[in-house]
């Protein structure tokens, strides 16, 4: 009967140690990026003009409601990570976000509107930059290890997946537009330079704070988003922007290169799709598509009509259209993008089951609604 409390006290320290040790062997995702990524942050922050909230966002997703999501269905990550067999992570504003759903589901800071620099997008208002979700990110690391501890945090945050994946609001929402000092500040090559020797620092805080596989998604041609197309006198696509996301593309691969080679056990990579989905534009029936240049939501004939609301008219089949709205590709053609860098990486499934959104344990983390970007 003496030895009953040291058994207990036994199993008890058995099972937290095999409860400790489970986080280590959870593979989870931490996102950062802009509405191609967003899963929602931008529906908690109440001043923001950058919304997915509208019918008919999320049509194809789900219970086919809006989301947060800037697509009809799904985002590239959720598709490289069902892919991958890695949980979907949940919106880091989400106000049923907890310590215990992020271990065992990661977090995505992706923000509609957002970008690699701080001053992109001011005129959305609010949205959360690249520096802002690092912070974010920050304060969510300080969180696993006040409840894990150090070591133990540590370890799941080197053992996490990372992906980035911002830019084209840095050219489409910021430089590209007279109303911005970027725009005359820069030219076309120093502008480039500005951006990825800021996009080097972000990913050097990153490394610092435990990412090691890290993935960076390149920009596609944005100068052939229909909102573009439409903004020119031709209808054709718009040249110098598509060359400022190759010119971007090009910069950040070597950048990858170096921070892999320099960086501790950094394994850093570039996701370029630029090509093939140039093609698919150019040669949309090849790939099953018979729209590449015209939103498959769009308000009649008035263009652009820079978001999907409800008085707008759909295209009669979604899966045909490469692009949803005047800025962001379909469900269909986020599909064929994800799969490319699929091959690109390589990706295989992670040896885990996808597992089912986590319910919401009674005491949440509770992000102000109302979070400012700087």
């Amino acid at each position: 009967m003496n030895n009953f409390p040291v058994v207990l006290l036994t199993i008890v320290i058995t099972v937290l140690g095999i409860a400790i040790d489970g986080y280590n062997c959870k593979m989870v995702q931490f996102i950062f990026g802009d509405s191609l990524s967003d899963v929602g942050n931008n529906k908690y922050l109440s001043k923001s003009l950058a919304q997915a909230s509208l019918p008919w966002y999320g049509i194809d997703f789900g219970n086919g409601l809006p989301n947060g999501r800037f697509s009809n269905g799904r985002t590239v990550a959720d598709i490289i990570g069902d892919s991958m067999g890695l949980p979907r992570p949940p919106a880091f504003l989400d106000p049923s976000l907890t310590e215990d759903i992020i271990m065992e589901n990661g977090v995505n800071y992706a923000s509609g509107g957002g970008g690699i620099l701080n001053e992109t997008g001011s005129y959305f208002i609010q949205r959360l930059s690249l520096y802002k979700q690092i912070e974010l990110f920050r304060g969510t690391k300080e969180l696993i290890k006040s409840r894990v501890g150090p070591e133990e945090a540590e370890k799941f945050f080197q053992g996490a997946r990372y992906v980035v994946a911002l830019g084209s609001n840095d050219f489409i929402n910021n430089y590209l537009m007279p109303v911005y000092s970027d725009s005359w500040t820069y030219n076309d090559e120093s502008f480039i330079t500005y951006l990825t020797e800021t996009l080097e620092a972000q990913l050097k805080l990153l490394h610092s704070l435990g990412a090691r596989q890290l993935m960076v998604f390149g920009l596609g041609p944005m100068g052939c988003i229909p909102l573009q197309r439409v903004l020119s006198s031709s209808g054709d696509c718009q040249d110098r922007a598509n060359k400022l996301a190759h010119s971007f593309n090009q910069a950040s691969t070597k950048i990858l290169q170096d921070l892999s080679a320099k960086l501790p056990n950094a394994s850093y990579r570039f996701g370029d799709a630029y090509d093939v989905v140039d093609d698919v534009i150019s040669n949309p029936y090849k790939y099953g598509f018979n729209n590449s240049d015209a939103p498959c939501c769009s308000f009649y004939n008035i263009r652009p009509a820079l978001t999907c609301i409800p008085a707008s008219s759909l295209c009669g089949d979604r899966s045909k259209y490469v692009f949803w709205d005047e800025y962001h590709p379909s469900d269909k053609a986020n599909e064929l993008i994800a799969n490319e860098l699929i091959k690109k990486f390589g990706f295989t499934r992670a040896g885990q089951p996808n597992n089912a959104p986590s319910p919401a344990p009674a005491h949440a983390i509770a992000p102000s609604p109302d979070q400012e970007d700087y």
